[in-house]
């Protein structure tokens, strides 16, 4: 019985080893045959280990080595590490959890900019311009951007406890915040810019950003809307699937709204318009710039393929590339692209990008004349054309042209210094520490009455004069003089911000806006096209 039971030993042993060694020679003869960079880059590394004259991180070795291999594809393949990917997430999640506020750091202090609507803070009450003295009984002066995030963000449910002084008030407060999960709106602002006319800005295409749209879009209407100028100016895209979705608000039937080719047939998708809304029979105009890129590019490029609305503003990024993201084991990620994207009408809208920092400097160097795309010529050999069903000529292999050209207006250097400076806002700060009681006084929560009748006094821009020589700012009236409403209006704008939020902040500035009103100019052009489809 016990030799019977050890030859059965000796031959499951025998098995084994032999199971082993087919396994090992298996994994020679597929190294030797298709994995031989792999194992000369692990020696490379192992070398660099073992001999370098410093000790090395290896960590990093891998990372830098991952970014030189994408180097030599295109712009949009990357590497992205475990940080970057968490704040990558949030963003496009639309959310995070922490204690709900907007704040800038001035001269050492954390100044409350504003509290986030529907947050913890804004139900305790915290407001604009309060100063953040301690958070957890430990000072709070003199700490940096990261360092407050680090101790203001944690997970739902957690205390913070955070110090206020309020100014006009000599006493200190504590107050103690539970953190929540924070809403991330991809909808920066949605009003009515007259009775008739809405104006819907979108910062990103984020997983909520179809029912943030669909819930603006009905405010709006229930307002009295009977045209929509929809801003993607700085939009950098986002997710494929939302940037259909949100074009099928405008676009009726089943149209095409985009495609996708790829090298592999798995990653070949077409997106259509499936559902009937209210919104595809009104006059639209879509807002673009040089910041406007793929999912923004998506909807902006079906929009005018299909003759639907006018596009006003810059020519876009021009990033017609699909990327799919892969998450690593280490919670870092890559975003491998997969396919090319096609407007409806067959256009591919990727610029060439053969030389990466050419790619990028050609953005920033871009000239453009002001101008109506589809009646003066704008040839050019190295675009292909394509037309609309209206007889109009569109561009492809170079982001989306506007049907009207228009810069957004230069600003003097001076102007950009004080922008640069943060002078705007810290000087509004003092002033509204000052005035704020008396201003809401006068106008209460009549936003319409702000915008018609407060008006940047002489005294007031005189005391803004002399607040930026504080901050150093060598003042140049010739710039001044040629910027002067600009600075008017800005100075305004953060006035209306403090009182009315956000949707006092984008009523002013809208009314300085040159593309903006372009696009108002041009909306009944949007109208006629609207009677030819």
């Amino acid at each position: 019985m016990n030799r019977n039971v050890k030859q059965i030993s000796i031959y499951v042993i025998i098995l084994l080893v032999g199971i082993y060694a087919g396994i090992k020679l298996s994994d020679f003869l597929l190294l030797s045959s298709s994995n031989k960079d792999i194992k000369k880059f692990i020696d490379v590394l192992n070398y660099t280990e073992s001999y370098y004259i410093d000790t090395v991180n290896s960590k990093k070795l891998v990372e830098d080595a991952i970014k030189g291999m994408f180097n030599g594809l295109d712009p949009h393949t990357v590497y992205i590490p475990a940080v970057e990917q968490q704040a990558s997430d949030e963003q496009f999640r639309g959310n995070f959890e922490g204690i709900g506020i907007e704040f800038q750091i001035i001269k050492d202090t954390i100044v409350v900019v504003s509290p986030i609507t529907g947050g913890p803070s804004e139900a305790l009450g915290i407001q604009s311009g309060d100063r953040i003295i301690k958070i957890n009984d430990e000072s709070a002066t003199g700490i940096s951007n990261q360092a407050v995030i680090k101790k203001l963000r944690g997970k739902k449910g957690t205390p913070v406890k955070v110090t206020i002084l309020r100014p006009g008030s000599t006493s200190i407060k504590d107050y103690t915040i539970i953190r929540d999960k924070i809403n991330i709106y991809s909808v920066d602002v949605s009003l009515m810019y007259n009775d008739s006319l809405g104006y819907l800005y979108l910062t990103r295409f984020s997983e909520t950003s179809t029912d943030e749209i669909s819930e603006a879009l009905k405010k709006l209407q229930s307002q009295g809307m009977k045209a929509l100028i929809l801003d993607l100016r700085n939009n950098p895209g986002g997710y494929e699937n939302q940037a259909s979705k949100i074009a099928d608000f405008f676009i009726d039937g089943n149209k095409m709204i985009v495609y996708n080719k790829g090298r592999l047939e798995s990653f070949n998708e077409e997106y259509r318009a499936r559902k009937t809304y209210p919104y595809e029979k009104i006059p639209l105009i879509i807002l673009v710039n040089r910041g406007s890129a793929s999912a923004s590019e998506i909807v902006a490029g079906a929009v005018q393929d299909w003759d639907r609305g006018l596009i006003v503003g810059e020519t876009t990024f021009g990033k017609g590339l699909v990327q799919t993201p892969i998450l690593l084991n280490d919670n870092s990620a890559i975003r491998i692209t997969v396919a090319k994207y096609y407007t409806p009408l067959g256009r591919s809208i990727q610029r060439d990008y053969t030389d990466k920092k050419k790619y990028y400097d050609e953005i920033m160097n871009r000239d453009e004349e002001e101008s109506i795309s589809h009646v003066e010529s704008k040839s050019d050999t190295s675009r292909p054309e394509f037309k609309t069903g209206n007889g109009r000529i569109v561009y492809g292999g170079g982001g989306i042209t506007p049907d009207y050209t228009i810069e957004p207006g230069k600003e003097t250097d001076f102007s950009l210094e004080l922008r640069r400076n943060n002078a705007y806002y810290q000087f509004i700060r003092k002033f509204m520490d000052n005035n704020s009681g008396r201003i809401k006084t006068d106008y209460g929560d009549n936003l319409k009455k702000f915008i018609g009748e407060f008006d940047i006094s002489e005294s007031i821009l005189s005391d803004f004069i002399n607040f930026t020589r504080s901050l150093k700012i060598n003042f140049d009236p010739v710039s001044f003089n040629k910027d002067k409403d600009l600075i008017k209006v800005r100075l305004k704008a953060f006035i209306a911000r403090d009182l009315f939020k956000d949707i006092g902040w984008y009523s002013v500035l809208l009314r300085a806006d040159n593309q903006f009103l372009k696009a108002v100019n041009v909306l009944s052009e949007a109208e006629k096209m609207l009677n030819k489809n």
